[in-house]
């Protein structure tokens, strides 16, 4: 009688477990964006967040989507992937406006001081996704260029995936790339402090998230017995994580002369 009532018991408790298990797994993934986004907005200042991340991680987790149709794999790590993508688009729009809006104050104040009754005040040039420039790539005017962006490579990775379905081969290879590339999410951020000597401007708070979300991702991999390429690239991401924390240590407590390095754009990482 009493091993029956305990099983009655432990029944919807370890289903509770999993619901809440599942639940982390789908947002915990966008939680530390959220004291970002609301940072920005406040701000009204996008320079310290890197709208390279959302490249990124736009790219790893379409991938991702797109590996469930030659897999399936856990609904959970699909609706995580689904709700991702949704994040990013957010912080884009949202760096978007506020990058374009500061580049057009900039200019009215650099003519403000310079008093030129003669001078007429332009709007920033407008960066378009259409123009094919290199060198503004990820850098655009508007929000629907980023959109453009993502559409177009989800038409082309999707019909590619499409067409090699079949192959296991291809599709392995699919799931690697997919959570291999969100693995490396770190790796700029890493050799960024490496250059800087310093973790100055870094949120050590958003770090230790970021470690605490990936240990707990990595082990719900292990757990649920996910796909192999999900637990080898969330060990990586754990050690990237735990490397960036022992640069919080050794810079704080060891500082280094910076090195003098050219800034750019595509190696930072904000966190």
């Amino acid at each position: 009688m009493e091993a029956g009532g305990l099983e009655w018991l432990l029944v919807p408790v370890q289903q509770l477990v999993s619901w809440g298990a599942a639940g982390a797994m789908v947002f915990g993934g966008v939680v530390p964006y959220i004291p970002q986004y609301r940072d920005i907005r406040r701000t009204q200042n996008a320079e310290g967040f890197s709208t390279y991340v959302c490249l990124v991680l736009l790219v790893a987790n379409i991938l991702r989507i797109l590996f469930w149709f030659g897999r399936h794999f856990e609904s959970p790590l699909l609706w995580q992937s689904i709700i991702m993508i949704i994040t990013m688009l957010l912080m884009l729009k949202l760096c978007t406006e506020v990058r374009v809006s500061n580049e057009l104050n900039i200019k009215r104040r650099s003519f403000a001081a310079a008093d030129s009754k003669d001078e007429e005040i332009k709007a920033p040039p407008k960066r378009s996704y259409l123009d094919f420039d290199l060198n503004y790539f990820w850098h655009w005017s508007k929000f629907t260029d980023y959109v453009q962006c993502v559409l177009t490579f989800t038409g082309v990775t999707g019909y590619i995936t499409y067409l090699w379905l079949d192959s296991s081969l291809f599709v392995e290879t699919l799931g690697f790339l997919a959570v291999f590339t969100e693995a490396m999410l770190g790796v700029p951020q890493l050799y960024r402090n490496y250059q800087n000597r310093s973790t100055e401007g870094m949120s050590v708070k958003m770090v230790l998230m970021w470690t605490s979300g990936d240990t707990f991702k990595t082990v719900y991999f292990i757990l649920n017995q996910a796909p192999f390429q999900f637990s080898i690239c969330g060990l990586l991401q754990v050690f990237v994580d735990i490397a960036i924390l022992l640069q919080v240590y050794l810079y704080s407590y060891y500082p280094q002369k910076p090195v003098p390095h050219t800034a750019h754009p595509a190696s930072t990482k904000a966190l």
